[in-house]
């Protein structure tokens, strides 16, 4: 386990040496120490931002010290990189550029197997849309699947729910689609309507072009009840 140096944006100062305003600061029994008085002086700064490089100065370094800082809105600690001795970050550049071509082409192979599952996935995800809203047009579909499967997006499509194609996940992501597409609900945020007042209001109107996309399609089958009626 690594030490823990923090960052700091406050005007700390070093409680032993009086040194700072501390950028980086470690602190032992609640109290402040500078990097030096804290015996960590000899180390360099690694920012985080490359993998490879990260974890093999981690490796060659005898002695570490993950670098964090307190994000406010998250109200947690974040990692920002890594302090670690000279040499072994040396070392660790030396073999990063050796190898640097083949890792290359080891993300590019990983980026179009990525490419070529989130392709996959997007048509499954359209297809189930259609599957539960038949009389929803196919373009729409292909759009409304493609806005809620984007890697890293966080949407409902990325979800356990979401991957596993279930179906209350997909609604989700078709009511969101009719909401922010076929009604109001983004100019009435605009206007300072509450969130879940402006979805209360609209939601006779989403819930009829869900139930027009249901069972549209059946409709205009040549067995069903109203085509019947109609010859």
């Amino acid at each position: 386990m690594s030490l823990v140096v923090f960052e700091s944006t406050k005007q700390i100062h070093c409680a032993e040496c009086r040194q700072g305003p501390l950028r980086h600061l470690v602190r032992e029994a609640g109290v402040p120490r500078c990097l030096d008085c804290a015996d960590l002086g000899h180390l360099v700064y690694l920012p985080r931002g490359d993998t490879a490089l990260t974890r093999r100065a981690h490796e060659a370094s005898s002695l570490s010290a993950a670098v964090v800082r307190f994000h406010k809105r998250r109200r947690r600690y974040e990692r920002l990189g890594l302090f670690v001795e000279d040499a072994a970050l040396a070392r660790a550049e030396r073999a990063c550029l050796a190898d640097a071509e083949a890792r290359a082409r080891r993300r590019e192979r990983d980026r179009l197997r990525r490419a070529a599952e989130d392709t996959r996935f997007t048509a499954a995800f359209a297809a189930e849309i259609l599957r539960l809203f038949p009389g929803c047009p196919a373009d729409r579909a292909q759009a409304i699947a493609a806005h809620a499967s984007v890697r890293g997006s966080g949407r409902v499509g990325r979800s356990a729910a979401g991957r596993a194609l279930d179906g209350p996940a997909v609604s989700a992501a078709v009511r969101a689609a009719v909401r922010h597409l076929d009604t109001e609900y983004d100019a009435l945020l605009m206007t300072g309507v509450p969130r879940f007042a402006a979805r209360a209001r609209l939601r006779p109107l989403i819930d009829a072009v869900l139930d027009g996309w249901r069972t549209e399609a059946e409709a205009a089958s040549p067995s069903s009840p109203a085509s019947r009626a109609a010859s």
